[in-house]
């Protein structure tokens, strides 16, 4: 059966006017009487300078299908002794499967401020958490945390325990892969952890509908180190694939099979977004715009204008396969065809309605006087070609081959032959749209701009230098933030210097870690911008320690673009 878009998103309450905690039937439900839990924490989101998103979810001890009401209080202080704003009266319904999201606005609320939020029910008191609204006119500075990629099942949360301990941080952005997709069977992506037994997904099966998706969004946010994350600072976040399916597309993921019972895709995708935007603290999408369409802006002060892209399900075509696209004529693989279908302009990530956005957002920002323009961005941009193993490993290279498994084998020796082509490693990456990779430098030199790209989805520390196509004018500076839990190249060939590898193959990559887990830390200032690569020791424990892995700083060139990074 064919399923219209617009239908299944009605269908699923998505249209663009029901938010999170609100009806989605006109007829209220009897009240629910019984006993109530807080037990997936407490989170804030998307500041503004007088406003903020606050989230909690209301656990029923005794199920009984009835609404809950809730009460916000909201206090400028850690003990709630002064009181900024009351709400009364919320109400959380099954419809958005007991969640409440509000969009605190209005009096009380001042730039730059810290604030104190819980919720209350039936007698019960929720965790406290902890915001902040964004600063306005003239800021000394700002610091981020960035993190994505968190796989339940392939180990413990330290790095979001870290996090949370951290003696500043001003908002939390997290870039995708919040939640993984996969099932909980020995042969699915990391159940092959020596901790996953301690850490099931739920469901065991690869999730598909929207009951799928909340219930896995609630395993992930039992989790108490990542709950004291979210308490700690607001989150700015965005999806990538897995919070629908990998390697998604506009209109498909490789992970996506109606032929195997998984259904229409639209379905799918609208009940992964419709359980993304209750579980999140995410500002919902205002009437009349689809769901897909994330991207938003934050301003922090004179420092930094932080722009949010979405480059997953809104505009992005069908990623190239090297299986299917890379012809093989006389023996030998034709590059010239596969380059002539890789550089074709009409391949889109952003597409046309977000690019103009961001070159409007961009150029404001410019003008106003802000000192960095940041990107929000989920996938690495860098030009990155992968190592030839062979050449770097030498006589190691064939007993190192042989250990593997068959799976990571047949990669590896592609990956070498990839590297002696010259072509990306990785086409799900910016490096699989070109085309769109060099509009988006025009919109940056054009403005005059002064970017940082923040990216995630590799599941490695990256620091590069990102150029135009000419190769004359270093147009940004790129930090890509490694897993939370997610296994890099580096868990795969451990002992194997890939990091060092991937630099020296590279001229735009300075550093690369595939092995390492944590988060990246970047306090920017006027002048200058210092990005922190923070790793956990270990994520098979439940106790760490960290490190600053490396510390690179990037300042403004006159005119536009960076300045060469500087390891500090």
């Amino acid at each position: 059966m064919k399923i219209d878009r617009r239908k299944a998103l009605a269908f699923l309450g998505l249209g663009g006017t029901a938010g999170a905690g609100s009806s989605v039937s006109a007829q209220a439900l009897t009240p629910h009487k019984g006993a109530v839990a807080f037990e997936h924490g407490v989170a804030s989101g998307d500041p503004g300078q007088t406003r903020v998103i606050l989230w909690t979810r209301v656990t029923l001890k005794a199920p009984s299908g009835g609404d809950v009401l809730v009460e916000l209080q909201v206090a400028s202080d850690p003990d709630f002794k002064t009181l900024v704003q009351t709400r009364k009266g919320l109400t959380a319904r099954p419809g958005a499967d007991w969640t409440i999201k509000v969009d605190l606005d209005g009096p009380g609320l001042k730039p730059g401020t810290d604030y104190w939020y819980r919720f209350v029910a039936h007698g019960v008191t929720s965790p406290v958490g902890r915001t902040r609204t964004l600063p306005a006119g003239p800021t000394k500075d700002v610091v981020l945390a960035v993190a994505s990629c968190s796989l339940y099942s392939n180990g413990y949360f330290n790095a979001y325990d870290a996090i949370a301990r951290l003696p500043r941080v001003d908002a939390v952005l997290h870039l995708g892969d919040y939640i993984y997709e996969y099932g909980g069977e020995p042969k699915d992506y990391g159940m092959n952890s020596p901790v996953a037994a301690q850490r099931m997904p739920d469901p065991l099966h690869e999730i598909v509908s929207l009951d799928d998706y909340r219930r896995r969004h609630a395993r992930y946010k039992s989790d108490p180190m990542l709950q004291a994350a979210h308490a700690r600072a607001p989150w700015i976040v965005v999806w990538d694939d897995h919070e629908t399916a990998n390697d998604s597309w506009q209109g498909g993921a490789e992970n996506h099979d109606p032929d195997k019972g998984e259904g229409d895709w639209a379905a799918r995708k609208a009940a992964a977004l419709k359980a993304y935007y209750e579980w999140m603290p995410i500002r919902e999408p205002s009437a009349g715009t689809l769901p897909e369409a994330s991207w938003r802006g934050f301003q922090f002060g004179d420092v930094a204008t932080l722009l949010m892209t979405e480059t997953r399900l809104t505009a992005r075509s069908e990623q190239l396969s090297y299986a299917t696209d890379l012809p093989i004529v006389d023996g030998k693989p034709d590059v010239a065809a596969f380059s002539a279908k890789w550089k074709d302009p009409a391949r889109r990530l952003l597409g046309e309605a977000q690019a103009q956005w961001l070159a409007g957002q961009v150029k404001a920002s410019v003008k106003a006087g802000s000192a960095w323009q940041v990107l929000g961005n989920q996938i690495v941009m860098a030009r990155v070609a992968g190592p030839n193993l062979k050449t770097l490993l030498g006589d190691r290279f064939e007993p190192a081959l042989a250990k593997l498994p068959a799976s990571v084998r047949e990669r590896v020796v592609q990956g070498v032959a990839l590297s002696a082509l010259g072509l990306p490693y990785n086409l799900d990456a910016w490096d699989g749209y070109p085309a769109d990779r060099e509009r988006l430098y025009d919109l940056f030199k054009s403005a005059g701009a002064h970017p940082i790209v923040l990216s995630g989805d590799s599941h490695s520390f990256w620091a590069n230098e990102l150029f135009d196509q000419g190769g004359s004018k270093r147009v940004a500076a790129e930090f890509g933030t490694t897993g939370i839990t997610s296994p890099g190249y580096g868990d795969i060939l451990p002992g194997i210097p890939l990091g060092q590898a991937f630099a020296a193959r590279n001229p735009e990559v300075k550093f690369a870690d595939p092995g390492a887990k944590g988060f990246v830390l970047l306090t920017l200032e006027h002048g200058r911008a210092t990005s922190e690569m923070i790793a956990v020791s270990t994520i098979l424990a439940p106790t760490y320690t960290t490190r600053v892995l490396k510390r690179f700083v990037v300042t403004p060139t006159g005119g536009g673009g960076v300045e060469a990074l500087a390891e500090a």
